[in-house]
């Protein structure tokens, strides 16, 4: 194939991964709106290098008029969650909908690879609407925790550059460097109820001054100038001694302070 060949047949599986990054984000938009917990901390995504491809070939025997079926993560995604339960949360997820199809699933989790190498892969046929019609695609979703990324991030550099024949000691580091993710992990596992609950406080903070500091923005807008401005000095008084169930009440005060000047109309 020359390079005009080569971008025709990239064409669909860039267009999935751009579409899947998109779907995986709002999902994650989704939750944050409705106030949940989302197991989703952020998505990435890419289309295999022409080189890397053919590497991938070469070593698997795929002949190049069935790199379609042969090559499964020309397109890849990433997904990185905070738990290794968001993990198995979201393969489920994955598995019940409608939008694409999974082929199989690689638990690399469970069964680490023997470098350490530790995430969940999931391998979906996803159709992509082409100017030719309809065609079904194959492309790898990989879901890691953050300390398995890092550790993989790291582990790929240091295999490109040795060519993947790492030295002896640099092996034995690396796998000592995924243990201790490993066990990380595990130790954030154990506590993620309270880590959740912490969060979901801050967020929920965040929200309520927002929510207030938009409100009193509203008041202006409503002309009620001397009453946004009183607005205004209460929440400083309250945002100083960062007293949440006052400041719950006073956005509820507001919230009825706004519906009286919209009810009012003067504006």
């Amino acid at each position: 194939m020359d390079s005009r060949d080569w971008g025709r047949f990239l064409l669909p599986y860039e267009q999935a991964v751009e579409e899947l990054k998109v779907k995986f984000k709002t999902l994650r938009t989704e939750f944050k709106s409705r106030e949940e917990y989302t197991p989703i901390e952020f998505v990435t995504g890419r289309i295999k290098r022409i080189s890397s491809i053919l590497e991938k070939a070469k070593r698997l025997n795929v002949p190049m008029d069935q790199l379609e079926a042969g090559i499964e993560d020309i397109a890849g995604i990433r997904i990185m969650c905070q738990f290794v339960q968001d993990i198995h949360r979201l393969s489920e997820m994955i598995r019940s909908r409608k939008d694409m199809a999974v082929i199989y699933e690689k638990d690399y989790i469970t069964n680490n690879k023997e470098s350490g190498y530790r995430s969940y892969h999931i391998i979906v046929e996803y159709p992509v609407q082409t100017s030719l019609g309809m065609k079904a695609v194959l492309a790898e979703i990989q879901i890691r925790t953050l300390a398995m990324n890092f550790w993989a991030t790291i582990e790929h550099s240091l295999s490109y550059k040795f060519k993947e024949y790492l030295p002896t000691e640099i092996k034995a580091r690396l796998q000592k460097a995924a243990e201790a993710a490993y066990q990380l992990d595990q130790e954030m596992a154990s506590i993620r109820s309270e880590i959740i609950a912490a969060q979901q406080h801050f967020e929920d903070k965040s929200n309520l001054v927002s929510n207030v500091l938009n409100g009193i923005q509203d008041l202006y807008y409503y002309h009620r100038v001397r009453e946004a401005a009183q607005f205004q000095l209460k929440f400083n008084e309250l945002w100083e001694t960062e007293d949440i169930w006052s400041l719950r009440e006073l956005s509820q005060d507001l919230q009825e302070a706004l519906m009286r000047a919209k009810k009012s109309g003067n504006h």
